[in-house]
């Protein structure tokens, strides 16, 4: 079964300096149908205004990572970590025993959009670990971003979970699932057709109890294959 998310229906959360796109509950956007999708809690599609960012806040028992979309992102934490996030690459943080951290806008006029992800990982209490690293995979082609066993040298994460990202082209691109497990798609950018379905940037769909998924478009994705 394939079940659509609409961009259009998704919770907002606008303070000027910062628009941002709710697929699942978070802070005051509270709606028990669009919660979370198995261990998958939050996708958050942010624009942040040039110089404004997020101050320093604590989070723990999250694995949390962040796709940098366009523009640049500077994020400094507790662990002594001190990196700009740029286009095209991605950061990981499991939070663990507890990390707190700040994410800023380092450009004074340029906006930077990003993906923030959540996973609620298989354990609690884990040390916490900060990961980043670029990715540049051909267009029509999977790249694996995180997986628990850092396949196709990909970061870690501690969950049964894969994480992929494609760039679409015309040629149909697939991804099968396994039986038990179930994937949602978000559409990044641009647009995507999945299985037939027609999406849009922002647009996400969700399957349950498919073989697998079939792409075609001009857009980039993240895909959750998820336990």
């Amino acid at each position: 079964m394939l079940t659509i998310r609409q961009a259009a229906a998704r919770g907002t959360t606008d303070f000027g300096w910062l628009d941002s796109k709710h697929t699942f509950s978070f802070g005051d956007y509270a709606d028990p149908r669009h919660h979370n999708f198995r261990t998958l809690r939050v996708i958050n599609d942010d624009r942040v205004a040039g110089g404004q960012g997020f101050g320093t806040h604590p989070h723990r028992d999250m694995e949390i990572f962040t796709w940098v979309l366009s523009g640049e992102l500077a994020h400094k934490d507790s662990l002594g970590t001190g990196a700009t996030i740029r286009a095209g690459e991605w950061q990981a943080m499991s939070a663990g025993t507890g990390v707190s951290h700040s994410e800023f806008n380092p450009s004074p006029t340029v906006p930077v959009h990003l993906l923030q992800m959540w996973i609620t990982p298989a354990k609690r209490g884990l040390t916490p670990q900060y990961q980043q690293q670029a990715f540049d995979p051909p267009p029509g082609t999977w790249q694996t971003t995180l997986s628990p066993d850092a396949r196709d040298g990909s970061m870690v994460i501690h969950q049964d979970a894969v994480i992929r990202t494609a760039t679409l082209t015309a040629t149909p691109l697939a991804h099968a699932l396994a039986p038990g497990r179930g994937a949602w798609l978000h559409v990044a950018t641009g647009t995507a057709t999945v299985n037939g379905i027609a999406l849009q940037a922002g647009d996400a769909v969700a399957a349950e109890g498919e073989p697998g998924l079939t792409l075609t478009g001009d857009g980039r994705v993240v895909l959750f294959d998820l336990g």
